[in-house]
């Protein structure tokens, strides 16, 4: 079970480019882990855009940021070159991080319930430990949302 004040699993998946990419990589900085349903989606795209336009603030707090969702590498790529989003996006396909993580699972979407991403964002400290868990994430604002907890 992922919480706050506990370590953060740590996990390796590919990136844009393919390229694997651990949690622990980021180790010595504060990270957003954000969990989204689809690239390239309204709602998704929403909250891409403000994590990208807060990349400055949050470079201030020492914080990457890296996105998750089952879409595969080439479609992150297309992703992040048409709305320039400057930092890493990985790949689950397979949704084994989505799922241990608790981002894949029963919701409710326009009144009926459907298994798929719940959208929630982690902001993890430098040593590796879970600062925030937001389960409500306000994505038009995605950003100023976790300044408060870096």
């Amino acid at each position: 079970m992922v919480q706050e004040n506990f370590p953060a699993p740590d996990f390796t998946l590919p990136d844009a480019d393919g390229k694997p990419v651990s949690l622990s990589s980021f180790r010595g900085r504060n990270v957003v882990l954000f969990f989204y349903p689809a690239d390239d989606t309204p709602v998704c795209t929403k909250e891409a855009c403000s994590l990208r336009d807060g990349v400055p603030l949050l470079a201030e707090k020492n914080a990457v940021v890296v996105g998750i969702s089952p879409d595969d590498p080439s479609s992150h790529k297309k992703f992040q070159t048409k709305f320039g989003l400057p930092y890493t996006l990985l790949a689950d396909p397979e949704k084994k991080v989505l799922t241990a993580w608790g981002a894949w699972g029963e919701k409710t979407l326009y009144g009926h319930k459907v298994t798929g991403v719940i959208r929630q964002t982690f902001v993890i400290g430098p040593d590796g430990i879970i600062k925030k868990h937001i389960r409500r994430v306000v994505t038009k604002d995605a950003a100023r949302q976790v300044l408060p907890y870096l």
